[in-house]
Formats: C-alpha cells, structure tokens, sequence
C-alpha cells in the first residue's frame, strides 16, 4: 500500500501499512524522538507519509539490521540530518571503493576456507 502525499493516517491505518501492533508504534514514539505523529482537534494521532516512512526505517533498524534502540536512534538521527551520506560525487566514489575492497576482502577470506 502506497502512502498519498497530502493523506492522513491514524494509528491502526499505520499499523497495518508497516505490519506492527499499534502498542509498538506509541512506544517508538516514546523512544525515538523522531517519530512525533500530529494531533488533531480531539487529540487522536495522526501520521504523515514522512512518518510513515520513518515507521519503515525504524523497522527496518531494529528487526533487519537488529540494531538497538539507542543504534537505530543514533542512526536514524544521522539519517534525517543528512550526515553520514556521501555530499559529493567524489566522495561516493571513494565510499564504493571501500565498500568494494571489503567486498573483496571477505570474497578471499571465504575462498582461502
């Protein structure tokens, strides 16, 4: 299911959407100060499709990556912020190329076995 960009979503709509039980979702929202879905009128939560991305990667962190909380906080954070990515052309490049060479490491350690 595809998030619309204007669209708000409550609680259970988000639920379904990421596969996690509402419960799980109000604890991320205590632990992970960037996850802060809006209230309306009468102070029901609603999310964003930029919160429900984070949802995602929150996710993503704790159950793929099986990260900590406190990881996936500090990663999430560098994330959002922008640090960590490569800024330039150049320093992507050089970031594949270190990437590559551990690649190639690991395929020689896996051969000499």
């Amino acid at each position: 299911m595809e998030a619309l960009p204007e669209r708000r979503y409550g609680i259970r709509e988000v639920s379904d959407i990421a596969g996690v039980n509402p419960q799980l979702l109000r604890r991320w929202e205590a632990k992970f100060p960037q996850l802060k879905p809006r209230r309306d009128h009468a102070q029901r939560r609603y999310y964003m499709p930029a919160d429900i991305d984070i949802v995602r990667r929150i996710k993503q962190l704790l159950r793929h990556e099986k990260m900590t909380m406190e990881g996936a906080r500090l990663r999430l954070s560098q994330e959002l912020h922008g640090e960590g990515r490569p800024r330039t052309r150049q320093e992507a490049v050089e970031l594949l190329d270190k990437i590559e060479d551990e690649v190639r490491a690991m395929l020689n350690i896996i051969d000499e076995e």
